[in-house]
């Protein structure tokens, strides 16, 4: 992945559900996503400025997973989020 520090784009709203679970709003196109709870601590973590291995490995201590798997599934929702043109590089 190229982009340094990919960052939420300012049009995008997020609103976290009971059980981790949360809704991304863009507010350019008013499209919806539902996030299940590793997409929502993937968002969390890019709001709080964390690289990919940061947010990677608290994935892999929260869920008990490998590093190597947990960083593959963040590289892949921050991919998904910057094909759906949510996150906006610094």
């Amino acid at each position: 992945m190229n982009a340094a520090n990919p960052a939420p784009g300012k049009h995008v709203v997020a609103t976290d559900f009971d059980g981790g679970e949360g809704i991304l709003v863009d507010l350019n196109t008013k499209k919806y996503y539902q996030l299940n709870e590793t997409a929502m601590i993937v968002w969390r973590g890019l709001e709080q400025g964390k690289s990919t291995p940061e947010i990677a490995a608290d994935i892999a201590s929260n869920y008990e997973v490998e590093l190597d798997r947990a960083t593959l599934s963040v590289e892949r929702i921050i991919d998904n989020f910057q094909t759906y043109k949510l996150l906006s590089t610094k």
